[in-house]
Parts: structure tokens; C-alpha cells; sequence
């Protein structure tokens, strides 16, 4: 079986962004900022349960919702508290693309501090709609979550979506969220993002289908893919997590195709600090900041 990849696929990254360094050394010098500005989704994947608590640590969780006054000035904070902080990244609670919140914490974040890098973690349904204002921004950094390229398959994983203000349904739901990823992958890469995949690895639905995504996703323009595996709740909370040798031909799929990412942590929403090292999380997210009340999970 072929090895996965594992030369950096960015070298202007390596050390610079943990979620886009290749080595293990490289992944632990750098620290990031996740800031939870993202109010709702338009995406209903099966296997997601967002949440608000201080205790779980996975995508979709944050302790509390920030609106892009409070993320501003959480990231002064961190730039006083975490020595090593170059990344601002959004990831949550829910898509940063489905409401204006995150792109104008971006801008003005990068009005003030333009030396950070700003980074997106996106589902990729309002790409091709937005991947410019990322752009106009200041983001250089873009994450895309594909799950499959099949609609059949994708259509087990996120059973629907909201899409022009309608919901839509089954494969033609599948169908519209594959193809605005693609398009918003092939856009974003000729505007000169640096692109990575996040692919959930699901037994028995798309852990047969992974080469097939990386390929795909790599003749759009990605350069890398990171393949998570499940973490089994909401609607397929009865599947196992992959075990060791379902993820190792995973990324052995993958890495015909791509560099394969492989120290993902799987951060909160809210995470700051050196993946796996460091958290700064209470001290920069203390009961005296100010919050949104609600969360709208779309």
C-alpha cells in the first residue's frame, strides 16, 4: 500500500500555521485563535451536535457566541497573552459564510493586525458567493469540508441544506453542496488561497469513497487534506470512530492525490493556544466578555 504524503505541501507555511504544517515540529510552533463568531448553519449533517460548554473538546463547541465586537477585542487580548499567536482563524459554531459575522470580524481584524494570517474553515455551500469578500478581507487561508463527491453518498451524510432561502433535500441537496465546493475551490485557488480539505471519515458510508474525494478535490485546486475521523453523535452517534488501520488506508487514498495532514486535534470553535501543547482558552475567554445570547443552529 502507498504511503500517504508527508513533504509540505505549503513551505511558506511549515511552522507558521499548525493546521497547514505537514511535520509534527512544525504543527507545535506556532499558535492559533479560534474565534466563535458564526451564528448558524445552513448544512444538516448527520453527525453533527453543536453545543455550548467549556468541557468537550471537538468541532461545533464553544464555550460562548462572540459577536465581531467581542472577537476584536479578544484578539488584542491574545496577542498580549499568547506569545506565539499568528493565526485567527474562524471555525464556528456554524458556518462562517452562511452570515456576515465572520467576514467583517476578518476585516477589521486585519485592518488592524495585518501581519496575522486569517484562516476559514468553511462547509463551502456560499463559497463561490463569498470566496471574493474572504479575499477583499484579508483571508489567505481556506479550509473546505467534503465529505463525498458522490450525491449519493453526500446525501447520507447532510441530508439537507438551506439554499435561497428553501430547503432542499436528498441528492439534489447533495448535488447543490458539491458543486458550489468545487466551483468555490476552483475560484479560490485562482485567487491564490491556500487551500486544505477536512474529510470526515465515516465507516460504512464514505470510508470506501476517500481517494475518490482527494482526487476530485485536487484537480480543483486543494494541495492538502486532513481525514478526520468520525466522532460518532447526533444521528450516527451508533457508528464506531475508525480505527487505526480504516484511517491508514484512508490517508493512503488520499495521499495519491494530496499532501495528507496529520496532527489535527480537532479544536473547539473557541480554541486558542498551540494545538496540543498550550490552551489559553479561560484566560482569554472570561466571564466579563460580553456575548451574543442566542445560537441559531440553521
Amino acid at each position: 500500500m502507498r504511503a500517504a504524503r508527508t513533504t509540505p505541501a505549503f513551505p511558506d507555511l511549515e511552522g507558521k500555521h499548525p493546521c497547514f504544517s505537514t511535520t509534527a515540529e512544525g504543527h507545535a510552533k506556532a499558535a492559533r485563535l479560534h474565534l466563535p463568531v458564526a451564528p448558524g448553519c445552513n448544512i444538516d449533517c448527520a453527525f453533527c451536535r453543536r453545543d455550548f460548554n467549556r468541557v468537550e473538546q471537538r468541532p461545533g463547541v464553544a464555550a460562548r457566541l462572540l459577536s465581531p465586537d467581542d472577537a476584536v477585542a479578544a484578539t488584542g487580548r491574545a496577542l498580549r497573552i499568547v506569545p506565539n499567536l499568528a493565526v485567527v482563524g474562524i471555525a464556528g459554531p456554524g458556518d462562517p459564510l452562511a452570515s456576515d459575522h465572520a467576514i467583517e470580524t476578518f476585516s477589521r481584524i486585519h485592518a488592524l493586525w495585518p501581519a496575522l494570517t486569517l484562516c476559514v474553515s468553511t462547509n463551502g455551500l456560499m463559497l463561490p458567493e463569498r470566496v471574493d469578500e474572504l479575499a477583499a478581507a484579508g483571508v489567505t487561508t481556506l479550509t473546505v469540508t467534503v465529505n463525498a463527491v458522490d450525491p449519493e453518498i453526500q446525501a447520507r451524510v447532510t441530508p439537507k441544506i438551506a439554499w435561497k432561502r428553501k430547503r432542499v433535500n436528498g441528492v439534489e441537496a447533495a448535488r447543490r453542496l458539491i458543486d458550489n465546493q468545487l466551483a468555490g475551490i476552483a475560484r479560490a485557488e485562482k485567487l491564490g488561497f491556500t487551500i486544505k480539505i477536512n474529510t470526515v471519515l465515516i465507516p460504512t458510508v464514505n470510508d470506501h469513497h476517500i481517494g475518490e474525494v482527494a482526487k476530485t478535490v485536487a484537480e480543483a485546486g486543494a494541495r492538502m487534506i486532513n481525514i478526520i475521523p468520525l466522532i460518532p453523535e447526533g444521528r450516527l452517534a451508533h457508528l464506531g470512530e475508525p480505527d487505526f488501520i480504516a484511517r491508514h488506508k484512508a490517508r493512503a487514498a488520499a495521499g495519491k492525490h494530496l499532501t495528507v495532514f496529520t496532527h489535527c486535534q480537532r479544536c473547539r470553535a473557541d480554541a486558542v493556544g498551540t494545538p496540543g501543547l498550550t490552551d489559553f482558552t479561560r484566560e482569554l475567554y472570561g466571564d466579563d466578555i460580553r456575548a451574543e445570547p442566542t445560537f441559531s443552529h440553521g
